[in-house]
């Protein structure tokens, strides 16, 4: 009997997904939780073979939670309506063994825990085009430059710190947002962490 948790915010599918697993003759729901942090004590309480995770929830999100239980023994499947490249790419980083999307058939579902029961991983097929085949279009320098922003430094700070003019670093943030297609700089951090391009 494979056993189960579930972690999902919106109480409906919940309820529904504990229902249609539990209909499988092979597997069991031995737990529900409504956030990350009751996934993670769920899965130390009852020790199941898979959890089945949202990634938006609230306390602690799908991937905070899949993170720590990476040394769990539960295999972590994701299950969401975010087709996100930048979630993906971190959902792989917490090896999580399935990312599944929300609109896909519901006997897909059953299937998929089966086959990570076997071993093998399965992704969602559109996520894993789009995570090879977007690269990164910023050189290094305006990397930095950005990470800067992100880490809340004005034009001025930027520039002392990579030791260049203000002047060049204005230049480097009017690049960046074309190259990603964005109008200003808080856009361009959103941009670039949901590509999941920050290292």
């Amino acid at each position: 009997m494979i056993r189960i948790v579930i972690a999902e915010d919106q109480q409906m599918m919940l309820g529904a997904l504990g229902l249609l697993l539990n209909l499988e003759e092979d597997m069991e729901v031995v737990g529900k939780a409504g956030d990350g942090e009751e996934a993670i004590s769920l899965v130390h309480q009852y020790q199941p073979d898979i959890c089945i995770m949202d990634i938006e929830m609230p306390v602690k999100t799908g991937l905070e939670a899949a993170e720590e239980l990476k040394e769990s023994g539960a295999k972590v499947i994701i299950l969401t309506t975010f087709a996100r490249t930048g979630y993906f790419q971190r959902a792989v980083k917490a090896g999580v063994r399935g990312y599944l999307l929300k609109d896909s058939p519901s006997e897909e579902l059953a299937s998929s825990i089966r086959s990570v029961m076997a071993g093998r991983r399965i992704y969602a097929p559109e996520l894993v085009d789009d995570a090879y085949s977007e690269e990164n279009p910023l050189t290094d320098r305006e990397k930095e430059v950005l990470t800067l922003i992100a880490d809340g430094k004005n034009t001025k700070e930027i520039a002392t710190q990579l030791s260049i003019k203000a002047g060049t670093v204005r230049n480097y943030i009017s690049t960046i947002l074309e190259k990603l297609e964005v109008t200003n700089r808080i856009e361009a951090i959103t941009r670039f962490q949901e590509k999941g391009w920050f290292k």
